[in-house]
């Protein structure tokens, strides 16, 4: 490493490598330069003396060598620009890479050149005026889609294309009377600019320029009856340059791919749901839902995408300035333009008795309220009691951010990061009438609980939050009694739990005889500034994603999910 400011890196390319990644590796431009065989030479190395280990290499003798140096255009297109001439061939190699190369990297990119006889002899190479134009030719077959390079040709800069045609019938193997079409490979970004060019004018006139590369083809016949997806080298240029092999995973598996489709950035919105739909074989390609992939999570996005929401498959694709090439999909119980008037939420069913938690989905039009889907989820659950009353809760992070009032619009509930929470208010042994309907008294507070990380003193809150109903004046005694009878805590454990006042989340601890409510005379607090009556305890639980997966104490809670 420390020696590399002493070398060149020299990356030859020759009409071998233009063959073999043609068609295969590459399909614009010549060559991949990462793809060729590349040399380190010490800079003060004379370049004659590197043109020997280039003969030993190729078994090229040295006369035989032509160099050219390439040149990036300004329609970002990278050809072979002029040859090397005689006084930059005795220079050093150091000297070389900075007459080719302005942007002062240690590389220097070149052709060879080399000319061979009937004999397959090498040839000393032919003189070169300013009349002779080196071209570059393509081949393309519309009949089996491939395009291969043939060759190279010097031609004069007022000849015309019809004085090579018989040499290109023979460098493609077809007779020699075989009518054939010419196109110029131009440019392939952002855009395929790929043009026919007129066979009676002079290669001049069609500003042909050393390193230009020419494509040809069969010339098409009406009557040949063949069906051909792209019957021209501009129609297959563009299919090449805008095709796009997509990886489709089931959004409910996102890391596993399901199968992959070759489908060009240009379909539509319709085009690649159809092609979806006719590999999972689905009558309506409306019940397909697509989903973009985030880039930096490697995770599908949150939202996904709206019914003809994007235009072309490259709109689905790019995320900032990065393309994917994984797309999500969902096949739907119902076409997704209808299901966008609609909105989907998904509720954790906490029974007052059952330990249990069933989670439903609940799918409803987007007006409508938190009473509509109360009445919906009282179709899908078995309540404790046929006067059960059900209140809908917003947690997270094991605290209850919010009890929806019933008036509320469904429409812009996030249940993505929050857990909505259904759970009874109903008479029971556990549940008093006045936790339903406290009077003015009493008081709801909320009940969470928490551990202690003893390094840095913070609050860990976990399990599953509640409310309780506390009377004015009772003792934390007679508070604790009925938290034990909610949770059916053993005595054992229970007689470890310690009770604290939390506010601002610190820790006040209270003794049996502390009046619980004394401590709590603000209503309704909620974030940074909350107040709640917290359960000091040891979490054993296992971690669960979800919030309301977790035990109201310490025991992992069954969950059942319901779509």
């Amino acid at each position: 490493k420390a020696e590399a400011h002493l070398y060149t890196i020299i990356k030859i390319a020759r009409d071998e490598d233009l063959k073999e990644q043609t068609g295969k590796d590459i399909y614009f431009d010549l060559v991949d330069h990462e793809k060729v065989r590349s040399f380190r030479i010490q800079k003060q190395l004379p370049f004659s003396t590197f043109k020997e280990e280039v003969a030993k290499e190729y078994g090229i003798p040295v006369q035989f060598q032509r160099f050219w140096l390439w040149a990036k255009r300004q329609n970002h297109t990278y050809r072979p620009n002029r040859p090397l001439n005689p006084h930059e061939e005795m220079q050093s190699v150091g000297q070389l890479r900075e007459i080719s190369n302005k942007a002062q990297n240690a590389e220097l990119k070149l052709f060879l050149e080399v000319e061979f006889g009937l004999d397959l002899q090498p040839l000393p190479p032919p003189e070169k005026s300013k009349e002779d134009i080196l071209l570059f030719f393509k081949l393309y077959n519309p009949e089996k889609e491939v395009l291969c390079f043939v060759g190279r040709l010097f031609v004069k800069a007022l000849g015309k294309p019809s004085d090579i045609l018989r040499k290109l019938t023979e460098m493609a193997g077809f007779t020699p009377d075989e009518e054939i079409e010419l196109y110029e490979e131009i440019k392939f970004e952002p855009n395929v600019m790929c043009e026919h060019i007129d066979k009676k004018l002079t290669f001049r006139a069609s500003q042909l320029e050393d390193g230009d590369i020419v494509c040809f083809q069969k010339s098409p016949k009406a009557d040949s009856g063949t069906q051909v997806r792209y019957p021209d080298i501009p129609s297959f240029l563009e299919y090449v340059h805008n095709r796009q092999v997509v990886h489709f995973r089931s959004l409910e598996k996102p890391k596993d791919d399901e199968f992959c489709l070759e489908l060009s950035k240009l379909h539509t919105y319709d085009d690649v749901v159809e092609r979806v739909a006719r590999q999972l074989g689905l009558d309506d390609p409306a019940k397909i839902r697509l989903t973009s992939h985030n880039c930096y999570s490697q995770q599908p996005k949150p939202q996904p995408i709206r019914y003809q929401g994007v235009e072309h498959l490259l709109d689905m694709l790019v995320h900032y300035n990065q393309t994917s090439d994984i797309l999500y999909y969902e096949v739907l119980d119902i076409p997704l333009p209808e299901l966008q008037f609609l909105k989907t939420l998904k509720v954790a069913f906490h029974h007052a008795t059952k330990e249990e938690v069933v989670i439903h989905s609940i799918r409803l039009p987007k007006n409508s309220t938190i009473a509509d889907v109360i009445i919906d989820l009282k179709t899908k659950v078995d309540l404790s009691s046929p006067t059960a009353e059900l209140r809908v809760l917003e947690v997270f992070y094991h605290k209850i951010y919010k009890i929806f009032p019933l008036h509320e619009k469904i429409e812009n509930i996030n249940d993505q990061y929050w857990t909505l929470r259904a759970e009874e208010v109903c008479k029971t042994n556990d549940v008093p009438e006045e936790e339903k309907n406290p009077s003015q008294h009493d008081r709801l507070i909320h009940v969470y609980h928490f551990t202690k990380d003893p390094l840095q003193n913070q609050i860990q809150n976990f399990g599953d939050p509640f409310f309780l109903a506390i009377c004015e004046g009772e003792t934390l005694a007679e508070v604790k009694g009925r938290i034990q009878r909610k949770l059916q805590v053993p005595d054992e454990e229970f007689s470890k739990w310690k009770f604290a006042f939390i506010s601002m989340n610190r820790p006040d601890y209270l003794q049996d005889s502390d009046v619980v409510s004394a401590r709590f005379q603000r209503r309704d607090v909620y974030g940074a500034w909350e107040q709640y009556l917290g359960l000091e305890h040891t979490d054993t639980a296992p971690k669960r994603a979800y919030t309301a997966n977790q035990n109201r104490h310490t025991h992992e809670k069954p969950v059942r999910i319901y779509n």
